[in-house]
C-alpha cells in the first residue's frame, strides 16, 4: 500500500475531479482524506497501486502529486491512549510523523520521511509483538 499525496487546485469541484479520475481508471481509495489549511487543500489517500494512481492524477492535470510508502498497524480500539503510546515511541526514536489516518478496515496508516521508514517499521513490529 502507498500514500498518494495530491495538492489540489483551490476551486470547487477539485475533489470531484480527483475522485472521478481515479475511479474511472479503476483506482480504489482504501482510506485517507483531504485536509485544507490556509486555503490550500492536500489529499492523502491509501492506494494499492501508487504508480498507476500517480499516472492518473498526472494525466488529469491535478497536482502536483507524489506517492510514498506507508507504515501500517492496528491499534486496540478498546484501549484508550493507544495512539499516544505508539506516537511517543516513534517520537522518542526521532521519527517525525508527517501524516496519520486510518484505512477502511480501521488500521492506522503512518506516513513518515523516507529516512525514518525503517525505524518506524521496527517500532511497529515491536508494538505488535507486545
Amino acid at each position: 500500500m502507498q500514500d498518494l499525496e495530491v495538492h489540489l487546485p483551490n476551486r470547487p469541484g477539485a475533489l470531484a475531479d480527483l475522485g472521478q479520475a481515479l475511479g474511472g481508471s479503476g483506482v480504489s481509495l482504501e482510506g485517507g482524506g483531504v485536509f485544507t489549511h490556509d486555503g490550500h487543500a492536500v489529499a492523502h489517500y491509501l492506494v494499492d497501486d501508487g504508480p498507476a494512481a500517480l499516472a492518473v492524477v498526472t494525466a488529469a492535470g491535478l497536482g502536483p502529486a507524489v506517492v510514498r510508502d506507508v507504515a501500517m498497524t492496528r491499534l486496540d480500539q478498546e484501549t484508550p491512549g493507544q495512539l499516544g503510546a505508539l506516537a511517543r515511541m516513534l517520537g522518542d526514536a526521532g521519527v517525525d510523523v508527517l501524516v496519520q489516518y486510518s484505512d477502511h478496515a480501521g488500521n492506522l496508516v503512518l506516513l513518515v520521511s523516507d529516512e525514518h521508514t525503517a525505524v518506524c517499521r521496527d517500532i511497529i513490529e515491536r508494538w505488535e509483538q507486545d
